[in-house]
């Protein structure tokens, strides 16, 4: 593993930052880590990169202590918001950083090309960051996170502030970093985008696990889509008893196992709805986000 928590807790005082995080991320996997504001994403990021301490439980990087400085040169961290030094050109910031990481001149001047050229600013290397847009800001901050050759890349809402060109493209990065065996921990809100790329997700919310698991396996077999003429007070009831999604000429019931469906089937009928299908679907990323958070029938951890 190259990362691995076990029951991780974070308190700030009496408030707590997180609590009983255990998970793990293997070599060459993309891991989402996903939760509404305050939900303690950034404490567990934080705590993974040894700038906050846990209360309890433990964290480890590459089998050591995230303050190991040997582990810390193998690590990449692209925070949310960041702020560039506007005076510097994009060549200057990457040298600042080389030279934090130890890189020999030989290496640093090769790497400056390379993450430059694949970020697409290697024609703006010159200009000062004054000049860049959001989307050009961003792309270099990436620039700085893959400057070392981390073998542990953490992104967090790595394309908040790109376009939709800029997305794919970065898209496009972190599935190349993947062919090449390197870790890459996601935060993001883009739903949509995790759910293109990524292998593996946990759902945080008031500082707990919700879900976690296999994408493809958290998402399969979800729910069943029901068509048909529904009387209201069925479809009250339902929804009080289940997370539901909205389906032309009928609904989506989430969190539905099969063995539960012919007694759906049979009180319906009984009710009154005229049911003219009714089939297993694949719930988006965002419905099994929301049934995680929301906390309604429970969503498999």
């Amino acid at each position: 593993m190259v990362l691995e928590s076990v029951d991780l807790t974070k308190y700030y005082g009496r408030e707590i930052g997180c609590r009983n995080i255990s998970l793990g991320v293997s070599s060459g996997e993309i891991f989402a880590f996903l939760g509404p504001n305050g939900a303690g994403k950034s404490t567990f990021v934080k705590t993974a990169l040894g700038l906050l301490k846990p209360t309890s439980g433990t964290i480890r990087l590459f089998g050591k202590s995230p303050e190991d400085l040997h582990v810390r040169r193998k690590v990449g961290y692209l925070p949310e918001n960041i702020r560039l030094p506007e005076w510097m050109t994009a060549e200057e910031l990457l040298r600042f950083h080389g030279k934090l990481l130890y890189l020999p001149e030989k290496k640093l001047k090769r790497r400056i090309e390379e993450v430059l050229t694949r970020t697409k600013l290697w024609e703006r290397k010159d200009s000062r960051i004054k000049t860049y847009s959001q989307g050009m800001r961003q792309r270099l901050a990436l620039a700085v996170a893959l400057l070392g050759e981390p073998e542990l890349l953490f992104l967090d809402e790595p394309t908040s502030a790109l376009d939709p060109v800029g997305r794919i493209e970065v898209r496009e990065i972190i599935t190349d970093l993947k062919r090449q065996g390197v870790a890459v921990f996601l935060n993001s809100h883009l739903l949509s985008e995790v759910e293109m790329v990524a292998d593996s997700v946990a759902i945080i919310n008031r500082g707990e696990i919700k879900a976690r698991g296999k994408l493809a396996e958290l998402l399969s077999g979800r729910g069943i889509l029901i068509r048909g003429e529904i009387p209201e007070a069925l479809l009250n009831k339902l929804k009080s008893r289940y997370q539901t999604g909205e389906a032309p000429n009928g609904l989506k019931l989430l969190g539905v196992s099969e063995e539960e469906v012919p007694a759906i089937m049979r009180e319906l009928v009984l009710g009154g709805a005229n049911i003219y299908e009714v089939r297993p679907f694949k719930a988006a990323l965002e419905e099994l986000f929301i049934q995680a958070v929301e906390g309604k029938n429970g969503a498999d951890n």
